[in-house]
């Protein structure tokens, strides 16, 4: 078999699964520790914050989304072993892969994976879950939000940048940068994705809503329509 000549690099929520990830995951850990739900109020401050929040800036609103995302994980799993949080996560994986992801997005995977091309997936989910998720579908490498420990125990902020906008777009310079020579194909759904998607030799959009595909009618970019 030739030599690749690129690699694929997929966003996660709405590109390979049918839906947002992170808040099935969340009630499904609620589920397992009940007592959990009585910090449930401790999230009403963030999300106040996040709701009427300044959303001028994309980049801004990634941090926005980042803080969240930990402030949901600090207030209602800080302190669960990382034990419990992995024997949910591969459970919620195994789950998810099976009967939560678009056919066309594991089968357009898999096509890469058979033709000797790299598999990079890139997600702000944060890595609690996401890599187990990557394990399932047979990525090569995962890249996604990464949660602070304190030991074996969660903390749950963020130890690291939320993978959103334009952290994606230095995600993606650095792997180009790993791979001279590789040209890269991109999929995602959301209008943040297009800023690094632009940056690749190929992107395919998933989903978009038609005026966006109407804005997004350029060469390089193709719509696709992924329902089942």
């Amino acid at each position: 078999m030739a030599a690749a000549t690129r690699f694929a690099l997929f966003d996660l929520d709405g590109t390979i699964t049918r839906r947002d990830s992170f808040l099935p995951w969340t009630l499904g850990l609620l589920r397992r520790h009940p007592l959990r739900y009585l910090r449930v109020p401790l999230l009403l401050g963030p999300l106040l914050s996040y709701a009427f929040g300044p959303r001028s800036r994309d980049s801004l609103r990634g941090e926005q989304r980042g803080e969240l995302k930990g402030a949901v994980m600090h207030g209602l799993f800080a302190g669960l072993p990382r034990k419990a949080i992995d024997d949910w996560s591969r459970e919620f994986a195994q789950h998810i892969v099976a009967h939560g992801t678009f056919h066309d997005a594991v089968e357009a995977l898999r096509m890469h994976r058979l033709h000797g091309e790299e598999v990079v997936l890139l997600s702000a989910s944060p890595d609690v879950y996401v890599p187990r998720i990557g394990e399932e579908l047979g990525v090569n490498l995962t890249i996604c939000t990464q949660a602070l420990w304190n030991g074996e125990r969660l903390d749950g902020h963020l130890a690291g940048p939320n993978r959103y906008g334009a952290e994606k777009t230095l995600v993606l310079q650095r792997l180009r940068a790993d791979r001279p020579g590789l040209a890269t194909i991109a999929y995602g759904n959301s209008p943040a994705d297009v800023e690094h998607m632009r940056l690749c030799e190929q992107c395919v959009y998933v989903n978009a809503p038609p005026r966006l595909a109407r804005q997004l009618n350029q060469p390089g970019i193709q719509h696709v329509q992924w329902r089942e």
